[in-house]
């Protein structure tokens, strides 16, 4: 394996490490508002709030590592998106702001203050919709390059069927991953009536999930047809994928294994998202920059592959002990006192 495969194998790694751990929060987050507005605070209310507690702050981390390495790996990449994503991501910083002000005002200051759990709600489903931006623009289509002038082509982006069908597909994501968690966290907590609620989110959420993943493949073939006969290549990839969320849905439908369900979604979402990034490549961003033509120089590549695999070594460890510490501590998990 080459360092430019090595490299954006260990950053693809962490982006998906992103897509589980934020969305299990975006979506926690929305939940927390929607039990508010529709009477079942109650229900699923406490349990929300034990998961969102120790882990709201450090969920960014993966996707800080994601940021910093493309940039270090692949320079150009600051050139093609950094104008392109001026305002989508300027958009999903300010989002990004806001969603940790309000969790902070609505948990810690004025408890029974919707507005604030609405902003953090909300922000839950508009910064995946945002950040979701990069896997469109990077099709191509949406850019023109004249000279060291990038433009976004917002009218084309705004109107694109693919663009809509990403963002759906981003949302849906979100709130699938999210109930699936908080429905294996509810059963650990032996809270019956939350975990009913979070059951019944879990199963209908799966619904838009697989709906809007077909109507990406649809539009994805209408708009990039290379890539789409690619994705034809890593066929069984996707296959692997709806067979996981088969197997996780029946799970949650008989009431038995909800912990291995919820490892059957996260191998779901594992299957597509490597597939899609596999039947990318060799671009980063059609047509205009590839995976060869845009990496770093070969040392500093292979001192970036070093530290980036060494952080992650080091990540994902300390994620499992804090969820050992406070998710799933037989006392915190339940609501008692340590």
């Amino acid at each position: 394996m080459s360092i430019e495969q090595l490299g954006i194998t260990i950053l693809w790694s962490f982006l998906y490490g992103y897509l589980i751990v934020g969305s299990i929060d975006f979506g926690a987050g929305f939940y927390a508002y929607y039990s508010r507005v529709s009477g079942v605070e109650s229900v699923i209310g406490p349990v929300i709030s034990r998961y969102l507690s120790p882990v709201w702050e450090v969920t960014n981390v993966f996707f800080v590592f994601f940021f910093v390495g493309i940039v270090g790996f692949f320079p150009e990449t600051a050139f093609y998106y950094g104008t392109a994503l001026l305002i989508p991501g300027s958009i999903a910083l300010i989002l990004l702001a806001i969603r940790g002000s309000f969790y902070a005002f609505a948990n810690y200051g004025a408890k029974k203050n919707s507005f604030y759990l609405l902003a953090y709600g909300a922000t839950g489903l508009l910064i995946p919709a945002s950040l979701s931006t990069v896997f469109t623009i990077s099709e191509g289509g949406f850019l023109t390059v004249q000279g060291n002038h990038v433009t976004l082509l917002l009218e084309e982006l705004f109107y694109s069927a693919y663009s809509w069908a990403v963002v759906l597909l981003a949302m849906s994501s979100v709130l699938f991953i999210s109930s699936t968690f908080l429905t294996y966290y509810a059963a650990r907590a032996e809270d019956a009536g939350a975990l009913e609620q979070m059951r019944r989110f879990a199963l209908w959420g799966g619904i838009p999930t697989i709906i809007s993943s077909l109507f990406v493949f649809i539009a994805l073939r209408n708009h990039n047809l290379e890539h789409f006969q690619r994705t034809l290549d890593v066929w069984w990839l996707f296959g692997l994928s709806l067979i996981s969320f088969a197997i996780a849905v029946w799970l949650i439908w008989q009431r038995r294994y909800y912990g291995v369900a919820f490892v059957m979604v996260m191998l779901q979402f594992a299957f597509a998202f490597f597939g899609y990034g596999i039947s990318h490549l060799p671009y980063l961003l059609y047509p205009y920059l590839t995976l060869y033509g845009g990496v770093t120089n070969p040392a500093m590549g292979r001192a970036l592959v070093v530290a980036f695999a060494a952080g992650f070594v080091l990540l994902v460890p300390s994620l499992v002990l804090l969820l050992r510490l406070f998710l799933f501590n037989a006392r915190y998990v339940k609501g008692e006192s340590p």
